[in-house]
């Protein structure tokens, strides 16, 4: 009979993976001289419309990459732990409202790329759904990532160029918007209790 894993070990897979993917993927990036960065956001250009399924997944070089793996890791796993479907569909919606709003907003001659919409994405999402579940124990998993992340959250705002602020609001945007999408349906917990 095969057991099943435990949801931690399979966050800890998933994240691990991925993660992996991101390192092999900038390897490959860093020998084709960098060209792997054009598949990122490209704000309304039809074509730019695939960087946000792209561009999650791409790096402007190492430094870029090294400064999100531990975010991508800690926050990645937080997400992924309290269920794995649920952490699923968060990322999706992270993803997809990131992806798009920077390609809607942002200037057009940019390109968009990094795993900062999902880190800013799960930071928000994390602070959000413990309020919308009523779970005390999310609640103070928010509160954790506030007092270790928070600062990053002024990355919304227009700063540093060649920093996409957009990635990151839009990201936090898709955040708030995958924890009241996935938020318990309590109507029905209620007419069952």
């Amino acid at each position: 009979m095969e057991t099943r894993r435990p949801v931690w070990q399979q966050a800890i897979g998933l994240v691990g993976g991925f993660v992996v993917v991101l390192w092999v993927l900038e390897i490959v990036d860093s020998v084709a001289d960098h060209r792997l960065d054009q598949y990122g956001v490209r704000p309304r250009d039809a074509e730019g419309l695939l960087g946000i399924a792209f561009a999650p997944l791409l790096h402007g070089g190492w430094g870029h990459l090294e400064a999100n793996t531990v975010p991508v890791v800690v926050l990645g796993f937080l997400v992924l732990a309290t269920g794995i479907a649920r952490g699923l569909a968060a990322t999706g919606v992270i993803w997809v409202v990131g992806g798009l709003g920077t390609w809607l907003v942002a200037p057009s001659y940019t390109v968009h790329i990094g795993a900062s919409v999902l880190i800013f994405g799960w930071m928000t999402y994390l602070l959000v759904r413990g309020v919308l579940n009523r779970s005390l124990a999310e609640v103070l998993i928010g509160l954790g990532v506030l007092v270790i992340w928070g600062g990053l959250l002024w990355g919304v705002l227009p700063g540093d160029p060649g920093v996409s602020w957009q990635g990151h609001l839009f990201g936090a945007v898709g955040g708030v918007v995958a924890a009241w999408v996935l938020r318990p349906d309590r109507s029905v917990a209620s007419r069952h209790d």
